[in-house]
């Protein structure tokens, strides 16, 4: 498969990745040459233990966040990387985009912002009503299809590609990534989609297969972004996990729990030119 070609994005522009499910410890285990160049890759808490709440939270500007950090980004309670106006005090560190409206999207709707967003996994899906709250406020969204299958990112990119090469307007691009969400499966992948490693409750889970076809899978989604990250080379970029996933801690499997390894995710980030 040939990656899209992506041509440069204005200065201005914003793109958020959230790779969905992704463990902190997998982040750094990995070989992510792409994702690596963007900053440093701290060891944050989750706003949220499962897709929906924590990207509810980030689309209000409360991102991954070390609370005993006293940098803006890396702690959100210190300063943000986005601040609604009225959408609590303001920390000790300046916020990097102070934005009005229902949530980050709107905000930089009302900037003159182009919005554009793609989700993989099944919160994001058009067709139930739940999704409206995440993807409402997007002028365009582009979800697969396919609510069983998240490893859909080079229909995604694809998609991003034609939106990004028609836009002359500063942007903000959002893309949830699947392939790190269970069952860890990507293109060309040496095992079978129908095998899961990681089910809750179930009886033949394996934490070491988890561990490594997440940490493949991230490989292959680093170079996948490659040309996606040199469109934003001068924008903004901030690339984190909405959570993680337990691999037997505790006798626990899977996400949507309250453990230290769910909340545990990576954080990675580079600010480019401010409005």
């Amino acid at each position: 498969m040939q990656n899209p070609s992506f041509s440069r994005q204005p200065a201005p522009s914003v793109l958020f990745i959230t790779l969905d499910s992704c463990r902190y410890d997998s982040f750094v285990s990995a070989n992510l040459p792409v994702l690596r160049r963007i900053g440093k890759v701290y060891c944050t808490q989750a706003p949220g233990n499962f897709t929906y709440s924590s990207h509810m939270a980030m689309f209000m500007g409360f991102t991954p966040g070390d609370a005993q950090s006293r940098i803006t980004g890396v702690n959100p309670k210190y300063g943000k990387l986005f601040r609604m106006d009225q959408g609590g005090i303001a920390g000790k560190g300046k916020e990097y985009f102070l934005l009005q409206g229902r949530n980050i999207v709107d905000g930089f709707s009302r900037k003159g912002y182009r919005t554009i967003g793609t989700g993989a996994v099944a919160w994001f899906n058009p067709e139930t009503e739940t999704a409206g709250n995440l993807i409402a406020d997007f002028q365009r969204f582009y979800y697969p299809g396919d609510p069983c299958v998240t490893w859909t990112l080079p229909q995604q990119l694809r998609w991003l590609a034609e939106q990004l090469n028609d836009c002359s307007s500063p942007v903000f691009a959002f893309l949830n990534v699947g392939e790190t969400h269970v069952p860890y499966y990507f293109e060309g992948a040496p095992w079978s989609s129908e095998d899961n490693p990681c089910i809750p409750f179930g009886e033949n889970n394996d934490a070491e297969a988890s561990r490594r076809r997440q940490i493949l899978a991230l490989e292959w989604v680093d170079r996948q972004l490659a040309p996606l990250l040199d469109a934003f080379s001068e924008s903004t970029v901030i690339v984190c996990a909405d959570h993680g996933d337990c691999w037997g801690e505790d006798g626990l499997w899977e996400h949507g729990i309250s453990h230290q390894k769910v909340l545990e995710v990576p954080l990675l980030f580079r600010i480019g030119k401010t409005p």
